[in-house]
């Protein structure tokens, strides 16, 4: 019994010292303010879209996420307001004003604002990623540096401090990420192809049956997919590699090096999507989402 217990002792420091090890808190409030900036682009850029979406055919109203609590839409002037206040948030979130409360707000707002466009149309699944992010910088002591609210309680930008917890905020961030990721590679393995999707056939079909579409629709003919749908041993090799970062992407969080590697690959992953199928996912192009690779800190010695 005690020597399971010293073992149990022993995998828990172990954890500590590379999941959660004592850092500055610059590390969250740098986090947070690439979060929060990019939130403010991404919503304020789609203001007139939201505006437009939410006075959408209430026909077309299919709630998802926690929009399912209405059983019809919002006054499309109420829904206005929300994704203002969303971005009033957004720039006290990002300043550091009010964490404590601003952040879980903010969070809240964001959540929203994004089910409830979502239920107006197909589900934008690159916008779940910014969600956890924004949800784990929000309860995490994110604004003890680089904000307002460091400067009104410790006269300065950059306390002299240390916490396991800011080391352990972009571990939590990372572990969400990665979570994306690896439920990406299983629905791959339990779709109807299984472990064939590896071999790359469904990829190119895929990567066919959409450049074929878009060329239908008028958004013109995509020369690039045209270039490599010949190329079988391509569409292997681009499967394949897909496979090994979504489901290799829990190792990313155990290993500071495996991580970057892991941000670099699945960062041109995305890249390459876009320039074969021009299927965008703007918070993983950003780079914002793999920044929580780049500043874990060491392990704790």
């Amino acid at each position: 019994m005690s020597r399971l217990l010293s073992a149990l002792q022993s995998l828990a420091r172990e954890t500590s010292r590379r999941l959660a090890p004592t850092a500055a808190p610059t590390v969250p409030a740098v986090l947070r303010i690439a979060v929060g900036a990019y939130h403010l682009w991404h919503a304020g850029s789609k203001r007139k879209l939201y505006r437009g979406v939410h006075r959408t055919d209430a026909a077309s109203f299919d709630p998802v996420g926690v929009a399912r609590v209405l059983r019809r839409p919002l006054p499309p002037v109420l829904a206005d307001r929300l994704v203002d206040a969303s971005l009033v948030t957004g720039a006290l979130f990002t300043a550091g004003v009010g964490h404590r409360v601003i952040g879980p707000l903010h969070a809240a707002l964001q959540t929203w604002n994004f089910s409830y466009r979502n239920s107006f149309s197909m589900v934008f699944h690159h916008e779940n990623a910014l969600v956890l992010h924004t949800m784990v910088l929000a309860v995490a002591p994110a604004a003890d540096a680089l904000s307002l609210d460091a400067l009104a309680r410790d006269r300065c930008l950059i306390p002299r401090r240390r916490s396991w917890m800011y080391g352990a905020t972009p571990t939590v961030m990372n572990t969400a990420m990665a979570g994306t990721y690896l439920l990406a590679g299983l629905a791959k393995f339990t779709g109807e192809d299984g472990a064939g999707w590896v071999d790359g056939a469904s990829m190119r079909q895929q990567v066919a049956v959409d450049a074929l579409r878009k060329d239908r629709l008028g958004e013109g003919t995509n020369e690039l997919a045209q270039l490599l749908y010949p190329r079988r041993l391509l569409f292997t090799l681009m499967a394949a590699g897909a496979i090994i970062i979504e489901i290799g992407a829990p190792l990313a969080v155990l290993d500071r090096r495996l991580g970057r590697l892991f941000g670099i690959g699945a960062c041109s992953m995305h890249w390459g999507i876009k320039a074969i199928m021009r299927i965008t996912f703007p918070y993983h192009l950003s780079g914002v989402l793999y920044l929580p690779l780049w500043l874990m800190p060491p392990p704790q010695r």
